[in-house]
């Protein structure tokens, strides 16, 4: 297969801007709709050295510049002593970029590679190590919120693996309250898909450092969902866009948790309710269904 044509660089500048302007505006859409930065905020970017991250604190750090509230970021990166992981990289590149940053130490590599067997799945143990330790940074640091990379791919293909392996309707939520009550995670790029930040990670030339760790096995569950996900995007195209806006249009009433709904204590009121149920309508086509919230495809 032939490389693909390189555009004229006017026109390359054009789709870069249009791109970036994307990406803002669906960020700034997904904080407003979690409200997951407030006046005031000290917002704590992980940044690993991998494009979401990245994408997320340049992205961050562009909408400060006209957000109509005060809020201030610092960059943290958490070292976990991977074998040659260039520890240089990102204190010059922040350094450049004139955030303030910090730099947390800490051999997380030695202790997965000890506990967990050859071959299995380290990512369980890594998150968790990584989790207490950003969770203690953040305290020190004071910050208010803590901002991960996550995207819209990261959010669906959990959803998934909770369906398929957990038995569960889950997923990674925008904006929660940490396990131990005392932060409040964000995940402002909920609504940008992978390949829109890579193109721009590409545009942006941000200084990436693969993982040697986690990302690096070929045996993740993980894996399997976003190999699904590609495929049926070739497949059936809009798929994956329905599917995800499926997780912002949830109707209790029409699931089976009976904790989540009072289903016991449902009785029939004589009075219409539009959200009742129509048990003898056809479902709507696929085509009828409102496309309105997420025009980034």
């Amino acid at each position: 297969m032939n490389a693909p044509e390189a555009l004229p660089p006017r026109r390359t500048l054009h789709e870069a801007h249009k791109l970036e302007k994307r990406l803002c505006r669906l960020t700034g859409q997904a904080i407003a709709d979690f409200n997951m930065i407030e006046d005031g905020d000290r917002v704590m970017v992980c940044v690993s050295g991998g494009k979401d991250s990245h994408g997320l604190l340049d992205i961050l750090l562009r909408l400060r510049a006209r957000a109509p509230i005060d809020y201030t970021v610092i960059a943290v990166n958490l070292d976990q002593k991977q074998p040659g992981f260039p520890a240089e990289v990102l204190p010059a590149y922040l350094t450049q970029l004139g955030v303030p940053f910090h730099i947390e130490t800490q051999d997380t590599y030695s202790i997965v590679k000890r506990v967990i067997p050859e071959g299995a799945t380290m990512c369980s143990l890594c998150s968790r190590l990584r989790r207490g330790i950003l969770y203690r940074v953040a305290s020190e640091l004071g910050a208010t919120k803590i901002a991960l990379g996550h995207l819209r791919d990261d959010i669906l293909a959990t959803f998934f693996l909770n369906l398929f392996y957990g038995g569960k309707l889950k997923s990674m939520p925008p904006k929660l309250v940490s396990d131990d009550g005392r932060h409040v995670v964000i995940r402002p790029l909920a609504y940008v898909r992978e390949v829109d930040l890579a193109r721009y990670a590409q545009a942006r030339e941000f200084p990436i450092i693969p993982c040697s760790l986690c990302g690096s096995q070929d045996n993740l569950k993980r894996a399997e969902i976003r190999r699904m996900l590609l495929q049926w995007e070739k497949q059936f195209p809009g798929r994956v866009r329905n599917s995800f806006r499926a997780l912002t249009s949830t109707v209790p009433s029409h699931l089976l948790d009976p904790e989540l709904y009072d289903f016991r204590n449902l009785r029939a009121s004589g009075v219409p309710d539009a959200a009742g149920d129509k048990a003898f309508d056809e479902e709507p086509c696929v085509d009828e269904v409102a496309t309105v919230r997420f025009e980034d495809e």
